[in-house]
This record gives C-alpha cells, sequence and structure tokens, in this order.
C-alpha cells in the first residue's frame, strides 16, 4: 500500500510534464498615414506552417542563400479583419483608435474563450516624419499559448 502513493505521484508528474503548449500569434497594423490613405487590419493565420520547410543553415564552407520559393511561404488561409486608420483628414482620430481598441479587445476575448492566453506582447512603429514621407505603420504582435489537445 504505502507503494501506491510514490507511483501515483510519478504518473500524475509524468503527466503534467509531457504536456505541450501550441502557440498563435494575431498581428494588429495600424495606419498612420494622413488623411487616411493607409490600411489597417488584424490579420490572424489560420493554416499551418513549418518554419523548417523553408530555413537552410549556411556556413563558411557552404554559403549558398535560401532558396525557398515565396509561393509556398503564402498562405491563402487567414482572418483578415478591417480597422480604422488612426488619421484622417483632420488628423489623429481618437473615435477610430477607441473602435479599433473595441474590435482587438473583442478577438483577444474570444481567444480567451477558445482557451488561448496571452503570453507576450510586441510592438513597433515605423512612424511619418514629415511631407516627404508617406510611410507610417503602428504593429502589434499579440502571442498565445494555449494546451495541445
Amino acid at each position: 500500500m504505502q507503494f501506491l502513493i510514490p507511483i501515483a505521484l510519478f504518473l500524475v508528474g509524468n503527466i503534467t510534464w509531457s504536456q505541450t503548449i501550441e502557440y498563435k500569434t494575431i498581428t494588429v497594423v495600424e495606419s498612420i498615414i494622413p488623411n487616411g490613405l493607409g490600411r489597417s487590419r488584424m490579420i490572424s493565420s489560420e493554416e499551418p506552417r513549418d518554419y523548417k520547410e523553408f530555413t537552410s543553415s549556411r556556413t563558411a564552407e557552404d554559403d549558398e542563400r535560401n532558396k525557398s520559393d515565396r509561393g509556398e511561404i503564402r498562405l491563402k488561409n487567414f482572418d483578415e479583419t478591417k480597422l480604422l486608420n488612426f488619421f484622417n483628414l483632420g488628423g489623429i482620430r481618437f473615435q477610430n483608435i477607441a473602435a479599433n481598441d473595441a474590435v482587438v479587445t473583442s478577438k483577444l476575448n474570444d481567444l480567451a474563450i477558445q482557451g488561448w492566453e496571452l503570453a507576450f506582447v510586441n510592438s513597433g512603429v515605423e512612424s511619418f516624419s514629415g511631407e516627404s514621407d508617406s510611410n507610417g505603420i503602428f504593429i502589434t504582435r499579440y502571442i498565445f499559448k494555449r494546451l495541445k489537445n
């Protein structure tokens, strides 16, 4: 009888250690191009990709560049949610920012209901720098994790 407790603890521990985690990335791109000319979207991939298929190892002896076909990397199955641009003709639109927050929060809440846990958030900006620069985006990546079924 006294041997059953250590065996049970070992089995429970083994099950816990063998759990696999899966990750999901949601990317939000919000335009900061003046006059509302940009495009803002929330993107979620619905098709898996194996990075190994598009990876090559380079060494001093074998310095051949990666020749992966871009067409094979691209995917056709993804969710694209339209968002509003930060700017319009009148300048910054705080209503647009609040609307985007509501839409993104809706997606985050939906993922939480599906068992996804927010693990990391990364963001970056390529900002508009004056009359001669017509570029600008604000990008945020939300990385989620959950136990794989």
